[in-house]
């Protein structure tokens, strides 16, 4: 069945996806956190969280029908653990989301004068916070966004009202208005990824992939076992770690079938 799915041309269109969003978004964001020195235009905590909200927001909206607008590892690492994507797909999303962050990086960096580049938005610990510290902040910013992200998506939900997309995009910025003094707010390991590989900068960047990492994970399994129990279906559920969800590509050969069946015989 994995192999089914690689097959098809939803799945790659899918990490293409995941790719240009994630490129866009660094872009974006992290264009808003590179400190223009000497330029007097210095960084704004308020500026910087509004750009990773809205450039969220405004990418879930455009991709998440292709993709699911994932653009976080964290969020790809939760969905992976509730079941909701296959094993391959988290892999290949995760790949594609990293790579996007780079991409995105090294283009920014090309356009940025070097008179005026200040540290590519790279994250870094607050002075006086420890690594304990800042591992608990990105633990517990990654955890709420990943639980909006489970709460608003939740099909099974008849109340859900307003836009999903600004929903997610508002706990972006609330973790960045919250987090950029503690650890520039990571939130989201291929973000601190992209900026780190460009400058070569790899400073407590472990801490950057293990926070949100476990607050993604637990965000999951709290929402999944916890606040909504889903136990009756878990065995159909984790079919989909190696089937995938069969109505992503099934419509595919719905579509080659109702083809084949115009043909005139």
């Amino acid at each position: 069945m994995m192999a089914r799915e690689i097959q098809t041309k939803s799945f790659w269109r899918a990490a293409l996806a995941e790719f240009l969003g994630m490129t866009i978004f660094v872009f974006l964001s992290i264009g808003s956190a590179t400190k223009w020195t000497g330029a007097g235009v210095p960084a704004d905590i308020v500026q910087i969280a509004l750009t990773f909200g809205l450039a969220i927001a405004t990418l879930a909206q455009s991709i998440g029908h292709i993709s699911g607008a994932h653009l976080n590892p964290a969020v790809t690492l939760g969905l992976l653990v509730g079941c909701q994507i296959s094993i391959l797909r988290a892999a290949t999303y995760i790949l594609s989301q990293m790579l996007g962050a780079v991409a995105a990086s090294a283009i920014l960096f090309g356009l940025t004068p070097k008179s005026r580049n200040g540290t590519l938005g790279v994250n870094a610990l607050g002075d006086g916070v420890t690594s304990a510290q800042g591992l608990g902040v990105e633990i517990i910013i990654t955890f709420q966004l990943v639980l909006c992200v489970f709460a608003t998506t939740d099909k099974r939900r008849t109340d859900l009202s307003g836009s999903g997309p600004l929903a997610i995009g508002l706990s972006v910025a609330i973790g960045h208005l919250m987090a950029i003094g503690f650890t520039g707010c990571g939130m989201n390991p291929a973000r601190s990824f992209g900026p780190a590989v460009v400058t070569g900068n790899f400073k407590d960047h472990w801490l950057y992939w293990v926070g949100p990492a476990i607050g993604g994970i637990a965000a999951a399994l709290l929402y999944d076992f916890l606040l909504t129990a889903r136990f009756s279906d878990l065995p159909d559920r984790l079919k989909v770690l190696t089937n995938g969800q069969t109505e992503e590509y099934d419509i595919e050969g719905e579509e080659d079938s109702t083809k084949m069946e115009m043909k005139p015989k």
